[in-house]
């Protein structure tokens, strides 16, 4: 079975930009001149001072080329030149003067406009002129690539989300399942909770979203299984689904307006409750049952620090999470070790999907602080990761997370869809 897995699922890092083929770089034209390799320095020194290039550290001033005979020819780059302006007497007065007193003969080049990705862009760009490289580094694991064992624990978690998206009775939806790297431990999961189902009539609706809640705690053994135990929570309505179709939350974002109106007999979920959304909220729940009375103490130190700035024109002190919940979670009769911290909603947790989120999905799960994303599955119409939008690279954001997909065969939904395999 593992063999199986490495050999057909595959894990694709997905950039926050678009690749751009290694041919077809964007390019920028520049001025530039042969010059004598006596004036190299004199001349890279002043072209610094009056046309320094802002925008484009990682071209190389100069360029060495080897003639025939063993003879090397220097060129510098002088300065910019526009699109559409190649005539030398649109030189800049200073850089004139300079091309003046060293009898230059300047031409018009193209330079790539962006620094390189990868060493195969890279190598295209010095065709045009030298540029210089430097291979990216990330703290994040998995950008670099992934071992064999953390490949079979990520295939293991995406198989668990997978066969959660095809438990609903024939309705496939999308799933979502948020763990833990650090101790490789499922936190909790959630299903798309945006259609209509019948509720039997002699039950009644406890909450007004009428949510058939579950929880499914999963742990991850050393051998790269996992155990699924289901428990569903008491006041659960369960029911048929009132078609069996095949809709994903985020790959149509609106078909939960197509249900028919609201009846006695049937309960209607939220139309935001996307597989994503609802994982959150239930990892939320978990935190508040595992940490309890925090939440309480949070609240009552942002009311007293709120009270005491409309009372005061000093501006107030941001409330320390971190601290409030360190001294409320130790009791005074056991040691400050004994009690793990609650975490920060989601910080440092994975979460696999089965489909690519949604833009709403992505924001919630930035706002969340996930540290990596993974889904199967492209959503070709809405999707913020990759195949419309590429939300990890919105700059503006004050937190990034790293997208991977897991290239995985059709055959594991019983209906693929628009889906492809990579």
């Amino acid at each position: 079975m593992k063999n199986n897995m490495m050999d057909m699922w595959k894990i694709v890092h997905i950039p926050d930009k678009p690749p751009i083929p290694p041919n077809k770089q964007p390019t920028v034209n520049v001025f530039a001149s042969v010059i004598d390799p006596k004036h190299a320095n004199t001349l890279i020194r002043r072209l610094n001072q009056i046309a320094p290039f802002e925008n484009l550290c990682h071209v190389k001033r100069i360029r060495k080329k080897h003639l025939e005979g063993g003879k090397t020819q220097l060129s510098v780059i002088l300065c910019l030149a526009s699109e559409d302006n190649s005539l030398l007497n649109s030189l800049p007065q200073d850089v004139q003067e300079l091309s003046n007193s060293y009898q230059l003969s300047p031409f018009v080049t193209k330079v790539c406009k962006y620094a390189a990705k990868s060493k195969e862009e890279w190598e295209e760009q010095c065709k045009l002129w030298p540029t210089s490289y430097h291979p990216p580094t990330y703290n994040i694991d998995g950008i670099t690539g992934f071992s064999e064992e953390d490949s079979l624990s990520v295939f293991s978690f995406m198989k668990v989300a997978i066969e959660l998206a095809k438990s609903g009775d024939g309705l496939i939806v999308n799933a979502a399942v948020i763990v833990d790297p650090a101790v490789q431990q499922i936190i909790t999961n959630g299903r798309d909770q945006i259609f209509s189902w019948h509720a039997p009539t002699n039950k009644t609706c406890i909450r007004n979203d009428c949510i058939e809640q579950s929880t499914t705690l999963i742990s991850h053994q050393s051998n790269g299984a996992a155990s699924l135990i289901t428990e569903v929570l008491p006041n659960a309505s369960p029911g048929e689904p009132e078609s069996l179709s095949y809709v994903v939350s985020c790959l149509s974002p609106w078909k939960w307006s197509e249900q028919g109106s609201h009846t006695a007999n049937s309960c209607y979920w939220h139309p935001l409750r996307h597989a994503a959304v609802v994982a959150i909220e239930s990892s939320a729940d978990r935190d508040r049952h595992l940490f309890p009375g925090l939440g309480d103490a949070e609240e009552k130190s942002f009311e007293t620090s709120q009270s005491s700035y409309v009372g005061s024109p000093v501006k107030r002190q941001k409330t320390s999470v971190a601290n409030v919940e360190k001294k409320e979670a130790d009791p005074p009769d056991m040691p400050s070790n004994s009690v793990p911290e609650r975490p920060y909603l989601c910080t440092g947790y994975d979460i696999y999907l089965v489909w690519e989120p949604c833009i709403m999905c992505a924001m919630a799960l930035v706002h969340q602080r996930i540290r990596r994303i993974f889904y199967a599955f492209p959503n070709p119409n809405t999707g913020a990761l990759g195949s419309v939008h590429r939300l990890q690279g919105e700059k503006s954001l004050n937190h990034h997370y790293a997208v991977f997909r897991i290239c995985v065969p059709e055959e594991v939904l019983d209906i693929a869809g628009n889906s492809k395999s990579c």
